[in-house]
């Protein structure tokens, strides 16, 4: 007898603990069916929407001349400082000429060589012309002293190239500005070795048009196809915080330029050209910047703000008639559990991606309905609940902060903005809402009105 007492006590405590875990698991599936997801809305509006596109990159002048010398020679002088403004023409370096200048006296003395026997070969030729034409002399004779002029003529015509040539070569010993503009940068010092070359030649000096600037910038790949040149741009310098200046695109590179090739952090950028229209003081080439270039305009049109948008896949009506069933389940004996998963799992591997928006509902709209579209999970929505119904629509260009809508929504629809969980994971068409905020949100378009 006391053992039997033992076992239907043993059994009455297993009952109590399943009953009590039926009721939890119950209440937690009653409490998820039923408890609203708290979310802020706003209302779409029309606005102006302005797309960009970013861009980092440096800033460096229009026109940058970078000065060498080509010939090889101690430098003797530099006539200027950096900073300094010179005028095209001015006298910057001079270079040892010592050497220079004595191949060019040597090449003014073959000139004067040459000379001189042309003089005389000419005189030559000129006496046995005379004597040919009296017949003292035989055509061979002239003939010869023909062309021994020719050859004078010739040589007389290689010692001016020659010093032509070393008047070149001393002529590059004084360098002289190809331009106007400010020295920018000089690299040797008086006394140095300037080392000249038609392929590697030493940078001697920098000179340039600082009036005229630009921001050269690095565009990504998929971005460089909607800017064009002449687009107008915003830039902002980090040496000239909170002041924007403003700029137009002036020239697009043809060629990308690849980071970290074949690896997972490559980049493919392009390279735009965006020339400075006011000019600031103290302005310095290197300065790093950032340019946004405004590619499109849209005025007056639908927008959303950007964490509006997600993503969903297609078939939400579908999905949501397949959970009322199973709501509805223990009621409808044809309802086939099995075939119903089935189903959707092989339609959830068909359908795609497609951009959303949650659009707040009031179920009094339906109250009058006798149809499905008031009901979650076959259950009844109290009158007055607010949920939200899948909207997907199509949009156009974004700015930094919304994004254009072309299709899929209207001027004063409700729609959720926040919170970032909400619209990525919880929110589905018709969970219901509690929107956070409402009454103040009246107050505030009651006073706007």
């Amino acid at each position: 007898m006391a053992k039997n007492k033992k076992n239907k006590k043993k059994l009455w405590i297993i009952i109590g603990v399943v009953t009590v875990l039926i009721i939890l698991v119950a209440g937690n599936l009653l409490k998820s069916d039923t408890e609203a997801i708290s979310v802020d809305t706003e209302k779409v509006k029309r606005q102006t929407v302005v797309h960009k596109v970013n861009g980092s990159g440096v800033i460096q002048p229009e026109v940058e001349v970078k000065i060498s010398a080509t010939i090889s020679a101690w430098i003797t002088d530099i006539t200027v400082e950096e900073g300094d403004y010179v005028t095209k023409g001015q006298h910057l370096i001079s270079l040892d000429e010592k050497q220079v200048r004595a191949t060019y006296n040597q090449a003014r003395s073959s000139v004067k060589s040459a000379r001189a026997s042309l003089m005389q070969v000419k005189a030559q030729k000129k006496r046995t012309e005379s004597l040919y034409a009296n017949n003292l002399i035989s055509q061979e004779e002239l003939e010869s002293i023909t062309a021994q002029y020719q050859l004078a003529e010739s040589q007389l015509e290689q010692a001016l190239a020659g010093l032509s040539s070393q008047e070149d070569q001393l002529s590059k010993t004084r360098i002289v500005a190809p331009q106007s503009g400010t020295v920018a940068m000089i690299t040797k010092e008086v006394g140095e070795m300037a080392l000249g070359s038609m392929f590697q030649a030493d940078v001697l000096m920098i000179v340039a048009d600082l009036s005229r600037m630009e921001v050269l910038v690095d565009v990504n790949e998929n971005d460089v196809v909607s800017v064009a040149v002449g687009d107008t741009s915003e830039i902002e310098i980090d040496a000239f915080q909170d002041t924007v200046f403003y700029g137009v695109v002036s020239e697009i590179a043809h060629i990308a330029e690849t980071q970290s090739l074949g690896t997972q952090e490559q980049v493919t950028n392009f390279e735009v050209k965006v020339q400075m229209l006011n000019i600031p003081e103290n302005i310095r080439p290197g300065m790093s910047a950032t340019a946004d270039i405004i590619t499109d305009v849209k005025e007056d049109v639908v927008a959303i703000p950007i964490q509006c948008l997600t993503v969903r896949q297609e078939g939400w009506e579908e999905e949501a008639e397949r959970k009322q069933k199973r709501g509805r389940k223990s009621k409808d004996d044809n309802f086939d559990e099995s075939a119903d998963s089935e189903e959707s799992y092989d339609d959830k591997k068909k359908k795609e991606m497609i951009e959303v928006v949650f659009v707040i509902s009031d179920n009094a709209e339906n109250s009058d309905e006798k149809n499905e579209k008031s009901k979650w999970r076959g259950k009844p929505l109290k009158k007055n609940q607010k949920y939200v119904i899948v909207k997907p629509v199509k949009v156009g260009i974004s700015s930094e902060d919304h994004y254009e809508i072309l299709d899929g929504l209207e001027e004063g629809d409700e729609i959720v903005t926040g919170s970032y969980k909400a619209i990525s994971r919880d929110l589905k068409h018709m969970t219901v809402v509690e929107v956070e905020g409402s009454s103040r949100n009246n107050k505030d378009n009651k006073e706007n009105n």
